[in-house]
């Protein structure tokens, strides 16, 4: 998890909020969008991290049969 993408949750959500609180449709979405595109960032990275332990895993029990 990277603190960028949590900051940049953080200020899509503070948008969101804000494009509500002032009835400002445009800005609402752009939040939402920023908020939701900073998320699928975090995911992926956590995915990429659990396929490399998965296949560094891997690698380590073949070692041992050799």
């Amino acid at each position: 998890m990277s603190v960028e993408n949590k900051f940049d949750q953080a200020k899509g959500s503070i948008k969101e909020g804000f494009g509500k609180l002032t009835g400002d449709s445009k800005t609402q979405a752009e939040g939402t969008t920023e908020k939701t595109v900073a998320k699928l960032k975090e995911v992926a990275e956590e995915v990429k991290e659990t396929v490399e332990g998965a296949v560094n895993g891997l690698k380590n029990s073949f070692k041992k049969e050799d």
